[in-house]
């Protein structure tokens, strides 16, 4: 059995959070939007998850954003996790200091674990996934929201143009992200049952691509691949990656956008009492009276 292929440094992750733990609040927004969509979709389910897990949580906006829904009446202890301790200093409510790749909980000992815009960093994702439904009790629930493959893109493809012509050649700077069909994917691999996946598509304008840059220190999601250049973005190299930013993307006002996916997936740890496919051929009733229809043989042109 071969171990998945390493792309992130963890240490330097965990650092970056670390650093970006005081103003995070500055630049927590997506955080929040994610958080909110969360809660949203547990306002929809008629039933109690006594003991769930905020994994990756951040600056707490799934506690803040439950706080201000009747889904919190739902939820008996909520704990919040994060990689960062500095993240988790100074939080009302119960804390533990865990990394998405070796989770601390026992199999079988959870209602709910929701995770908002943190697992994108874990090295082998199937593998995380796979802990986190054997920590769910069974018919016990995940929601999971990750950047998707078009966050950023403006970003990517203005850094690529300048080192490929400053330098002749280009290295991978920003970290490459899942897409819609991938997260549903992703969950059946771990083992979910009844995976849905859907995506959020949101653009933010800045008066400069600087901004954009200080939003995403503030926010702990600079680049952490461990296959990322090891020559340092020079100031000539930075510089010219702004000006293409502004010369291909600048909208009309002078602003220029930054999109981001946010692609949420659900899935449900198995259980005897959930919905199963039927068998092929056991259907009671042909297609064609069901739709009221005068049934027409293969190969046969209609009237």
């Amino acid at each position: 059995m071969t171990s998945s292929p390493l792309l992130f440094d963890r240490d330097l992750l965990r650092a970056r959070l670390d650093r970006a733990a005081p103003n995070f609040g500055q630049a927590g927004f997506l955080k929040a939007r994610a958080a909110g969509d969360a809660v949203m979709r547990l306002e929809a389910i008629l039933r109690q998850f006594p003991v769930a897990v905020d994994l990756g949580s951040r600056d707490g906006a799934f506690r803040q954003a439950l706080s201000e829904s009747d889904a919190a009446a739902k939820i008996g202890l909520l704990i919040d996790t994060d990689l960062s301790a500095r993240m988790l200093a100074r939080r009302d409510g119960a804390t533990v200091v865990a990394d998405e790749e070796r989770l601390p909980f026992g199999d079988e000992t959870l209602d709910l674990v929701v995770s908002t815009l943190a697992l994108h960093w874990t090295n082998d994702l199937v593998g995380a996934l796979i802990q986190i439904r054997r920590a769910l009790k069974p018919d016990g629930l995940f929601i999971g929201a990750l950047f998707g493959g078009a966050t950023l893109t403006e970003l990517r493809q203005s850094l690529m143009a300048a080192e490929d012509e400053i330098a002749g050649g280009v290295s991978m700077r920003v970290s490459p992200f899942a897409d819609t069909v991938d997260a549903a994917g992703l969950l059946q691999r771990a083992g979910f049952t009844l995976p849905v996946a859907d995506v959020d598509r949101v653009k933010v304008r800045y008066a400069h691509p600087i901004a954009l840059l200080q939003d995403l220190r503030r926010m702990g999601e600079t680049s952490v691949l461990l296959d990322r250049s090891r020559k340092p973005l020079t100031r000539k190299l930075l510089f010219r990656a702004l000006e293409i930013y502004q010369e291909r993307f600048a909208e009309a006002d002078g602003r220029v956008p930054a999109t981001f996916e946010i692609v949420t997936a659900t899935g449900w740890a198995p259980h005897d009492s959930q919905q199963k496919p039927l068998r092929p051929g056991s259907a009671k009733m042909r297609l064609a009276d069901a739709l009221g229809v005068k049934e027409q043989p293969a190969g046969d042109k209609a009237g």
